[in-house]
């Protein structure tokens, strides 16, 4: 064991901690809620995440088991990588289900790509000899796959500018969709009622208090593959509710890494990016369900593109809430600020890519009365946006690119109504607005964009309902 006053360093646990286990899984219909309860140790370590999908239909009683073992099997897996990185463990041993040899890879490929931001941040060699493997005690997985018989629409919402577009330019099927939240933050939920949305499914995730207490303890942490938490999730809600549908709001945007890191692109959006959705499409079909439909909405658009059909949205400009920061406790060890910092790249993104559109007061309002244009303390942020430091900012935000059509439009804008440029727009165009003769020809390039690598079903093609 890991003896008091030691420093712990990732060598150091990981010898400690060879192997981390997936030892079981329990569901059960507990009143009209789908209950799961996973198992998962490291020696002395026992943790038991809880999962819930709230008011399921009765109907879901009657899916044969081995069809809800296969999913919530694989739900499991993806939940044991926000443990496992706490020790980095050589050997991921999965003791309770059967994966064959293409299952493994995949898991495998991951784990390497969707916690690169984890790598990088705990200074971890994960292209090193024998860093990681799944074993499983069966290599001939041949689950049963599930055929919905609906077509209805299961439509993830978060409470940021995203989710909400999607459910926008999905409006006449508005009767067809259910919208799907993952511990409900107050904005989405408030969102939700304000347009009048009241065919919502709501799932709980509580972590392991022990795994709090871990970090707080110096063990390692870092940044999970949300997304692919999500899909897996929502594939499992679609199957009790019965959906066909899971629509996504990820951007072509997402598709830009933030670094290069021992020879590798590290993404901190791996998991929104098309080439994940293609290998999870295909994982769907051949292991979990063969007429279930996953793809993403906003998968032809860059952010600008998406904050400028957001923007429609009025009622919900002084509703929705994107920042990180405002649900982060800091492994228990803060509580959330439950509104916009103003403070963050994220804030200050949003903040650029809406600029443009929605009317500047409105926007102040939205970021507690504040212009973040404004704040010279932001500059730093906005040359990690904008491309001039080295590492793009470690949060779900657009491109370097769009990042400075969108600083251009802005101070754009104010040119046009003769109004004095706050310092952040001010600067930029000082010191980077002479640097470039195309910024009208680019900008116009970018919004008219439409990206035809995406998945989505020909009956949900809305190119033609949006004009930029």
């Amino acid at each position: 064991m890991v003896k008091k006053n030691t420093k712990l360093t990732p060598a150091i646990i990981r010898k400690q901690f060879p192997e981390f286990c997936y030892n079981s899984y329990k569901w059960s219909f507990v009143g009209s809620d789908f209950k799961i309860v996973f198992n998962f140790s490291a020696q002395k370590y026992k943790f038991k995440p809880v999962v819930k999908i709230k008011n399921v239909p009765a109907s879901a009683k009657k899916i044969r088991k081995s069809i809800l073992d296969n999913l919530v099997f694989n739900l499991g897996i993806i939940e044991s990588f926000s443990y496992w990185k706490a020790f980095a463990s050589p050997i991921l041993n999965i003791k309770c289900g059967e994966l064959d040899n293409k299952q493994i890879a995949w898991w495998e490929e991951l784990l390497y790509r969707g916690l690169g931001q984890y790598f990088f941040e705990n200074k971890i060699n994960f292209k090193k000899h024998n860093f990681f493997k799944i074993i499983v005690s069966q290599r001939k997985a041949k689950p049963e796959l599930y055929q919905v018989s609906t077509q209805n629409i299961l439509l993830p919402i978060s409470g940021g500018k995203d989710s909400f577009a999607s459910l926008y330019l999905l409006s006449k099927y508005k009767k067809n969709i259910a919208c799907f939240m993952l511990n409900p933050i107050p904005a989405a939920l408030k969102g939700l009622q304000v347009l009048g949305v009241k065919n919502n499914i709501i799932a709980e995730r509580k972590i392991d208090s022990q795994l709090l207490e871990l970090n707080q303890q110096g063990f390692l942490n870092g940044h999970t593959p949300f997304v692919a938490y999500l899909s897996f999730l929502s594939v499992l809600a679609a199957v009790l509710f019965n959906k066909k549908y899971i629509i996504l709001s990820n951007e072509k945007s997402s598709n830009e890494g933030n670094l290069k890191y021992l020879g590798e692109e590290i993404n901190h959006q791996y998991s929104k990016t098309l080439d994940f959705e293609n290998k999870f499409r295909e994982y769907l079909k051949k292991y979990l369900s063969s007429n279930i439909e996953y793809f993403s909405l906003l998968r032809p658009l860059y952010e600008l593109q998406i904050a400028n059909i957001f923007a429609n949205l009025k009622e919900i400009l002084p509703i929705f809430l994107s920042c990180n920061e405002a649900e982060k406790t800091y492994s228990g060890t803060k509580t959330k600020l439950g509104r916009w910092c103003g403070a963050c790249p994220k804030c200050l993104f949003v903040y650029m890519v809406l600029y443009p559109f929605a009317p500047t007061q409105t926007l102040k309002n939205i970021f507690n009365n504040e212009d973040l244009f404004n704040k010279p303390e932001l500059l730093p942020i906005l040359f990690q946006l904008i491309g001039e430091k080295e590492v793009k900012p470690w949060e779900c935000v657009g491109t370097k690119d769009e990042a400075n059509i969108a600083m251009y439009l802005s101070w754009k804008k104010n040119v046009i109504r003769d109004i004095e440029q706050p310092y952040l727009l001010e600067f930029f165009a000082e010191n980077f607005i002479n640097k470039n003769k195309n910024w009208e020809k680019e900008a116009q390039k970018l919004m008219n964009n439409w990206d035809t690598k995406n998945n989505i079903p020909k009956k949900f093609n809305y190119r033609r309902q949006i004009k930029f």
